[in-house]
């Protein structure tokens, strides 16, 4: 049977449940076990796709294509595990099978109802709810394909939400479902600390209303927004007012990075507790498994150790549209914090508003525009990641300029490859100043960049190039690493890498000849030769530009191939020289094998399953902001 830990949060949102929902799955990984994870997102949309990114953060993007909150990317990252669209749930999507049911005439005879007149939701939607976890739970997501041993359920928002009922709801019968020894709740609250008092009212007040709920908290992680920990006086009164032990109260402080928040719960014994409660010993565990957590605890805690003993620093300039929110890029940052460890640097990201760069005009703060070019001219290394629309794209042309011609290390990702195409064909290519992406001059006489001819124009939906895809590196097979780009270095020198995808331009196919011809080099493209997906240029240290989003499957034990060689070059050719040749000699896919599959495959894929894979779960292009 598989045990289900849910986590929940009270007071407010945001305080951290991602990161403890993962954090207490890699304890469970380093205790040999197979850990699987699931979002619950009570918002009625059928997935991320069309939020802002500053609405809701950054939209993780999956293998499969699915489109889904960002916490999904910690399960990736912590687990090191390949979820699918399936491991989110939102309101949305449980809505639309309950309907397509009752379309089908499963409820023939009933009346399906959204809620009774005690406003619980009737079991047709709280029964879907339960029939969707314990389905996703059983699906192996790593390299053992076999069921995972244990599922973590992150319950978004906060208790007491209204959209939240149905799953409360359904967490309160799922736990009869699966039984007692099968089903444990961390209740994450927050615990304000107010002129060096820290007040335990809100988590007494939040527990109080879980349990009239009908769920019972068997861990309360205490969440502290200072580095100040959890006081014994304070854990004693949450365990007298929260009917818990005191060993159930757990304190989460804040700590210097993310990485140590495992180790903080490991040393509070959360393992052990959860070892007792969900009778864990009654899962088989082989000898090989029990290893491979060995190892995995052994190389966290070094990670985590050798980072505190960092003191060089890497200068890392991110020109942006939506540096005001920083979540929004939470994968680059991630990829770029995973490659730093690496070669054992400080990261430091100076957050540069790519508008800013472009000359100031009526209107426009001139101090600004210093601030920024300040910024961009004293950076190791430029990174202009994806983004959608036409505000700042200028400014993001004039990074990229400096990045060539300076001989500064560059990485462009998505529309920062776009981008970069743009400023060579205008500055080197000397094509007409109004050479332009289609996305920005629809109508423009010289397009580099154009909409993929395959691409609804009015849906938004299900329609962009989407999911891991492949990439052929150019070129004859050849037995030396020294004929090999920069590129496939970083891949280990394969012919074909897999990243995931998720765009609705492209480089314009009748514009490659002039482009190469010219200089430039695309040393990766797909399977058939006619999309453009990786840029290099041979003749600086490091300039790199993909259409794919490599940061999505970084990992903190392995990072990303580009942002590794990026964040590499920044710090030295030197460094950049070792790293390219441990790639070589030791480059591992984050991906299962299985995952990675050709382009007929994944269409035939499709056509199989059209609601899970196709347009009603799928892509869409946020609005500009």
């Amino acid at each position: 049977m598989t045990k289900y830990i849910l986590v929940s949060g009270g007071v407010v949102s945001g305080i951290g449940k991602g990161i403890i929902a993962s954090s207490t799955g890699l304890l469970l990984k380093t205790a040999g076990l197979k850990v699987t994870a699931i979002k619950i997102d009570p918002y009625m949309n059928i997935d991320a796709g069309t939020m802002r990114p500053t609405e809701h953060g950054e939209v993780f993007v999956l293998n499969d294509g699915g489109e889904v909150d960002l916490d999904l990317g910690n399960y990736e990252r912590y687990l090191d595990v390949t979820l699918s669209k399936d491991n989110n749930i939102t309101t949305g999507k449980i809505y639309r099978t309950v309907i397509e049911r009752e379309r089908r005439g499963e409820y023939l005879g009933k009346t399906v109802q959204a809620r009774s007149k005690r406003a619980h939701i009737v079991p047709h939607v709280t029964s879907a709810i339960q029939d969707w976890i314990e389905r996703v739970s059983k699906i192996p997501v790593d390299d053992s394909r076999e069921e995972p041993d244990v599922c973590i359920i992150e319950l978004g928002g906060t208790v007491g939400d209204i959209e939240s009922a149905p799953f409360v709801e359904a967490m309160r019968q799922f736990q009869f479902r699966v039984g007692y020894e099968n089903f444990a709740l961390i209740h994450v609250s927050l615990v304000p600390d107010m002129h060096g008092e820290q007040k335990t009212k809100p988590t007494q007040t939040t527990v109080h209303a879980l349990r009239g709920l009908g769920l019972l908290p068997d861990l309360i992680a205490c969440r502290l927004l200072t580095s100040r920990p959890l006081e014994r006086a304070t854990k004693d009164k949450i365990s007298m007012f929260c009917h818990v032990s005191t060993n159930q109260v757990l304190g989460v402080h804040d700590v210097s990075s993310v990485y140590h928040v495992p180790l903080l719960l490991q040393s509070q014994g959360i393992i052990e507790y959860l070892r007792t409660r969900l009778n864990l010993a009654s899962l088989n565990v082989s000898a090989a498994m029990i290893q491979n957590g060995l190892s995995i605890e052994e190389r966290w805690k070094a990670m985590t150790k050798a980072q505190e003993r960092y003191f060089e620093e890497v200068n890392i300039v991110l020109i942006g549209k939506y540096t005001d929110f920083k979540d929004s890029y939470m994968s680059v940052i991630k990829a770029l914090e995973h490659s730093a460890f690496r070669v054992h640097r400080k990261l430091v990201i100076q957050w540069v508003e790519s508008s800013y760069l472009e000359p100031p005009v009526q209107g426009t703060d001139p101090a600004k525009y210093h601030d920024a070019w300040r910024a961009l001219v004293g950076a190791g290394g430029i990174l202009v990641p994806g983004g959608f629309g036409q505000r700042g794209t200028e400014g993001m042309i004039l990074a990229i300029k400096w990045a060539r011609e300076q001989k500064v290390p560059f990485l462009g990702i998505c529309l920062g490859f776009q981008m970069a195409v743009l400023e060579w064909a205008r500055n080197v290519l000397a094509a007409p100043p109004d050479a332009q992406s289609t996305e920005f001059a629809p109508d423009t006489l010289n397009p580099f960049i154009i909409f993929m001819p395959e691409v609804s124009r009015t849906h938004m939906g299900g329609t962009m190039r989407l999911g891991l895809r492949p990439t052929v590196f150019q070129g004859t097979p050849a037995a030396d690493p020294a004929t090999w780009s920069k590129a496939r270095k970083l891949y280990g020198g394969v012919d074909t890498m897999w990243e995931r995808h998720r765009h609705r331009y492209e480089v314009n196919p009748e514009q490659v000849p002039r482009l190469e011809e010219s200089g430039l080099t695309f040393v990766g493209k797909d399977e058939k030769g006619e999309r453009m997906q990786i840029l290099e240029l041979k003749d600086h240290p490091f300039f790199l530009g993909l259409q794919p989003h490599p940061e999505l499957c970084s990992r903190p034990l392995n990072p990303s191939p580009p942002f590794l060689g990026f964040i590499a070059a920044a710090c030295g050719q030197n460094v950049l020289v070792e790293q390219l040749e441990e790639q070589v000699r030791n480059y591992r896919p984050p991906h299962p094998d299985g995952a990675m599959v050709g382009e007929e495959t994944l269409r035939l894929r499709t056509m199989e399953h059209p609601v899970r894979v196709g347009s009603m779960t799928g892509w869409a292009t946020p609005v500009d902001n």
